[in-house]
């Protein structure tokens, strides 16, 4: 396995001075499980359903509506969310405050369901991610995919990202970074895959004491973007 910095000196080759300045202002900081633990359910709703909503939008098209997209959905508190009427869901998809798409409506009221229940078992739904070894965050990937509803793909992980979940993310330019360090040969999709790319990001925040979330996007900086 490469040594990471090997990696990381590639990277600064391409960035220079430049690849701090990108870690500090495009990563969310890494929370500690206390402070995890208390984030409120509410904002765990609102990621995942920004996430769902986000995917096949430009992103500027869902923060310029994000605003009236809590008032719309109530807060996103979990509760209320899930309580939610057909007529209450029905009226949502010809809100025109919202991204007027029945199939993501649907999923943030499953989802709230989820968080909900989740919450009654583990005292908040923050209290359970945190508590989710970070040596096995791809599991807690599988875990979303399976139990949440659209938050499979990249948007689990995205979604742990924005709330401080320390993890990788499986884009082009990371899998890119990863062929090139002759760890795989496409994006690893199975398990099979996702468990080697775990085993490196492990190998090097031993070796680093660095984030996964900064191990990452260092290694997407190393390498020249696939055509």
């Amino acid at each position: 396995m490469s040594k990471f910095r090997t990696i990381e000196a590639r990277a600064r080759a391409r960035k220079g001075d430049e690849l701090d300045v990108i870690l500090s202002e495009r990563l969310h900081p890494v929370l500690s499980a206390p402070d995890m633990a208390e984030t409120a359910d509410d904002r765990w709703l609102s990621a995942m359903a920004k996430g769902v909503f986000a995917a096949g939008f430009r992103w500027k098209v869902v923060q310029a509506k994000w605003a009236e997209t809590e008032e719309a959905f109530i807060g996103f508190a979990p509760k209320l969310v899930a309580s939610l009427s057909v007529d209450a869901e029905r009226a949502l998809a010809q809100d025109r405050r919202i991204i007027r798409n029945p199939q993501k409506i649907r999923a943030a009221i499953e989802n709230a369901q989820m968080v909900q229940r989740v919450s009654g078992e583990h005292g908040s739904f923050g209290k359970f991610v945190s508590g989710w070894p970070d040596d096995d965050v791809i599991g807690l990937w599988a875990w979303l995919k399976a139990n949440g509803t659209r938050l499979g793909g990249d948007t689990g992980p995205r979604v742990l990202r924005h709330m401080g979940k320390d993890t990788f993310i499986l884009t082009g330019d990371v899998t890119h970074g990863l062929t090139t360090a002759g760890l795989m040969t496409a994006k690893p999709t199975s398990k099979r895959g996702q468990r080697e790319a775990q085993a490196a990001f492990n190998s090097w925040r031993a070796e680093t004491g660095r984030s996964m979330a900064e191990l990452s996007l260092i290694l997407a900086m190393s390498v020249d973007r696939p055509m």
